[in-house]
């Protein structure tokens, strides 16, 4: 059954941020995206979306409301997460590169978010990046952001949000900035944390997420080799270490590598007993996280960590998939910062039909319970 609360979703992937949206109760009626194979998965999950495969800078509001057929009062909220190189942890030390608003990306995709947030106006926004919108250097960036918002009437609200600390079974730093015409928004509080301090369930582990998975251990991997030319070390390494456990400064009697010589992710080694550390958006055969048994984690393990349903359709070949869920926001953190984001509605703007929404995908176990 449909929902009364629509949302308008830009940069949307195959619709990690969009499933959590419509799992807090509110129909996520369009989604943008210039990826085809983005645009190709969010038809199949959300079959009652329309979708425009384009650049934000092709489009403007007269767009999407002619593409859904709506006006702007029935618009409840603007989601999205902008493309997010310029604020990343790599581009902090590439100071050979443009940072924050100086991108070219970074302007068109975040410049891009606020016009039609202008243009539309709805009660509530939810706009997600990378942790390095936070960091200093970028601070301009998201400084901008407030206050445009502050000027458009919303009041606002950032923090910078672990997934684990939301039973997401991966150690995942995003900056989410949340905006509401009706009150200054709240964030959700932690369900999990780490070691069960305070009282709270430990954080989920990977083991919990994909034993059940594990059913091919002894499979080749497809494609790509864990590790590359590297794989005989990698099979040295423990569960839960890295590269620096073959160093000398790790007490490694013939070291292989100098102490912080690579990049952290370096033949890194998931612990069945952690978390994920954060899955990234592209498959390598030599930056982990790589599953315990010295193998690349598959799809179906990724999707888990991410907390994607088993059955949520990706598109492409496996590099492609991989893309499109290490770029996502994951589902159940997603929910639960858009149930806190409803709450700063009044109660007469929260009619919602009892119902599951268009969404074609089912929740698995571990995001039911987790």
């Amino acid at each position: 059954m449909k929902k009364e609360l629509k949302c308008i979703s830009l940069y949307s992937g195959c619709g990690g941020l969009d499933l959590g949206i419509e799992r807090a109760g509110i129909d996520v009626v369009f989604g943008l995206d210039n990826a085809p194979n983005a645009a190709k998965s969010h038809a199949v999950n959300f079959p009652d979306a329309v979708f425009l495969t384009s650049k934000i800078g092709d489009i403007g509001s007269k767009d999407v409301l002619k593409a859904t057929g709506l006006k702007r009062d029935q618009i409840t909220l603007l989601a999205g997460g902008p493309p997010c190189p310029a604020f990343s942890k790599s581009r902090f030390y590439r100071t050979d590169f443009p940072r924050a608003l100086q991108d070219p990306v970074a302007a068109e995709t975040v410049l891009g978010y606020l016009r039609i947030l202008e243009d539309i106006r709805p009660p509530l926004f939810l706009l997600e990046n990378v942790k390095g919108l936070a960091y200093g250097v970028h601070r301009e960036a998201l400084d901008h952001i407030l206050d445009t918002a502050a000027r458009l009437g919303y009041k606002t609200n950032w923090q910078v949000l672990n997934a684990a600390d939301f039973g997401v079974p991966q150690i995942r730093e995003r900056c989410f900035v949340l905006g509401s015409r009706h009150g200054v928004p709240t964030f959700p509080t932690p369900s999990h944390s780490k070691d069960g301090a305070g009282g709270l369930p430990a954080w989920v582990t990977t083991g919990v997420a994909i034993a059940d998975l594990d059913t091919r251990a002894n499979a080749s991997d497809e494609g790509h080799v864990a590790g590359g030319k590297d794989h005989k070390l990698l099979k040295l390494i423990p569960p839960g270490s890295n590269y620096l456990h073959l160093t000398a400064k790790r007490g490694y009697k013939t070291p292989h590598f100098e102490w912080r010589s690579r990049y952290w992710s370096f033949l890194l080694k998931l612990s069945p007993e952690l978390p994920s550390w954060t899955i990234q958006a592209r498959r390598s055969n030599n930056m982990g996280p790589f599953h315990w048994r010295n193998r690349i984690l598959r799809i179906e393990e990724v999707k888990r960590i991410q907390t994607f349903p088993d059955d949520f359709y990706l598109s492409g070949n496996v590099e492609a998939q991989w893309r499109l869920v290490g770029n996502a926001v994951p589902p159940l953190l997603a929910e639960q910062v858009t149930r806190a984001l409803l709450a700063t509605l009044p109660a007469d703007k929260k009619r919602v039909v009892n119902g599951k929404g268009s969404t074609k995908v089912k929740r698995n176990a571990l995001v039911s319970t987790a």
